[in-house]
């Protein structure tokens, strides 16, 4: 087992001759069971070579082992399996000015679609920062007005402070006025008693007098 695990880490890549088909044994003798038939080109994992027997211990890409006559694998493709890897090359070769075109092509009108996005971008940021300016300007507005509303509301507070002082001195004004009014009516009509109870006195005193002097 151990020796098998050494043979895969030195495993060296072979492929079969150019012939229409191989045995893969599982033996190293022509007495062997034909484990499969492998075609020309095929592609195996050499593990093993033994001089004696002329049979070469590989792998298959399935993992099977088995053996095939060593003198049967060649360290390179075959020229059948190289030629038809040089034609598909050159068709890729051919094909890739075209690829490329296309691909460059593909890239611009990505890069102008991505020109025109980053434009539609710009456009909506600039939008985006008038409407903040805009929003900002009325808060401040909002805030201009809302503190002139409440100096208003100070002033008619204050107004009408002063207006129910005033409504109160006319009041005491008034009552002022009003007793003054009283008070000389009064003074009016107790002089008036006075002087008609003094003028008959007077009157009955000037008359003896005259009586007097007769």
């Amino acid at each position: 087992m151990l020796l098998a695990s050494l043979s895969c880490l030195h495993a060296e890549p072979r492929y079969v001759t150019d012939q229409f088909k191989v045995t893969l044994r599982s033996g190293e003798s022509p007495t062997h069971k034909i484990m499969r038939m492998l075609p020309s080109g095929y592609e195996l994992d050499l593990l093993s070579s033994n001089r004696e027997t002329g049979y070469s211990h590989v792998r298959i890409p399935s993992g099977k082992t088995g053996y095939v006559l060593t003198r049967q694998l060649m360290p390179v493709p075959s020229a059948r399996e190289r030629l038809t890897a040089a034609a598909k090359r050159l068709d890729e070769l051919q094909q890739e000015p075209g690829l490329l075109t296309a691909r460059l092509a593909k890239l611009q009108g990505e890069h102008k679609k991505l020109t025109k996005q980053h434009k539609n971008l710009q456009k909506v940021r600039l939008n985006l920062e008038q409407e903040l300016q805009g929003i900002r300007r009325t808060a401040s507005n909002a805030m201009r007005i809302s503190n002139e509303r409440n100096d208003l509301r100070k002033q008619v507070a204050s107004l009408t402070r002063e207006t129910a002082d005033l409504k109160q001195e006319n009041r005491e004004l008034s009552n002022d006025n009003n007793q003054r009014w009283f008070l000389i009516g009064a003074g009016v009509i107790i002089g008036g008693i006075v002087l008609g109870l003094i003028l008959p006195h007077l009157r009955v005193r000037r008359s003896k007098s005259s009586w007097g002097s007769l």
